[in-house]
């Protein structure tokens, strides 16, 4: 059966995209059949797979509000996942799906029509509460969150949590939290560490026992359109976003 994970967090700067590309990159790697589906218009996930955004002859846009399939607007990207690719005219998707009923269901309804062949369908949603962003919770099983460490954090998780209880109660009551993800962390600082327990004491078992560090390597691996685990397999972003899709993974059996 598909996992759907909408990796999504309102606040800007967390490393939702950098989450969203290795993570797909590294399930791809433990053998699952992964589609990277890139929401935001701005193209950073396309671009961090190695998938030029101002030359693709299908997008997202095509087959959000097209009649382009699937199988037409995928692309094969970076470690051998499919990528349904994004750039710029998907603010016009955004702009027309305000105008249809289905408004908030359009992507649930295509990924229901063709997303069988998958294990897991990676959604990078924008940073802010837009209607892809309510596409990709309404089409979702669960939330993953990125989150750093730090207080204007947590204010953004407390409106996302909101979101999420919104959406559940509207149209996917099955909508779950996959998870909190702690990115950028550094554990010499007294900020992370007090922020870290503050969610380890508040959500348990719902927050991730692998934590994503800050790493330069990590950081350059989006300029060479490639996920960090084929950037530098040994650097510590790559090895960590192995264990997260791992513990992902495990999460569910």
């Amino acid at each position: 059966m598909t996992r759907r994970v909408a990796v999504a967090n309102q606040k800007g700067g967390v490393g939702k995209t950098t989450t969203s590309v290795n993570l797909a990159a590294s399930l791809t790697l433990h053998g699952a059949r992964t589609l990277l589906v890139d929401l935001d218009p701005q193209g950073n996930a396309t671009m961090g797979c190695g998938v030029d955004k101002h030359n693709l002859p299908l997008s997202m846009y095509d087959w959000l509000v097209g009649d382009a399939p699937l199988a037409e607007v995928a692309v094969t990207g970076a470690s051998g996942m499919e990528l349904a690719p994004s750039n710029s005219d998907l603010t016009a998707a955004e702009l027309e799906l305000l105008g249809s009923a289905d408004r908030n269901a359009r992507l649930r309804a295509r990924l229901d029509d063709e997303a069988e062949r998958f294990d897991y369908v990676i959604m990078d949603c924008p940073p802010s509460l837009s209607v892809l962003t309510l596409n990709a919770l309404m089409a979702a099983d669960g939330v993953l969150i990125p989150l750093q460490c730090e207080y204007y954090a947590l204010e953004g998780l407390t409106a996302l949590l909101d979101t999420v209880a919104g959406v559940r109660s509207r149209g996917n009551p099955g909508l779950s939290i996959e998870g909190i993800v702690r990115t950028m962390y550094d554990p010499r600082t007294g900020l992370t560490r007090d922020v870290s327990r503050q969610l380890m004491k508040h959500f348990g078992d719902r927050v991730f026992r692998t934590v994503i560090p800050r790493n330069v390597r990590l950081a350059e691996a989006p300029s060479h359109g490639l996920p960090a685990i084929l950037y530098d397999r040994h650097c510590a972003g790559a090895t960590c976003y192995m264990a997260l899709a791992r513990e992902l993974m495990e999460r569910a059996r």
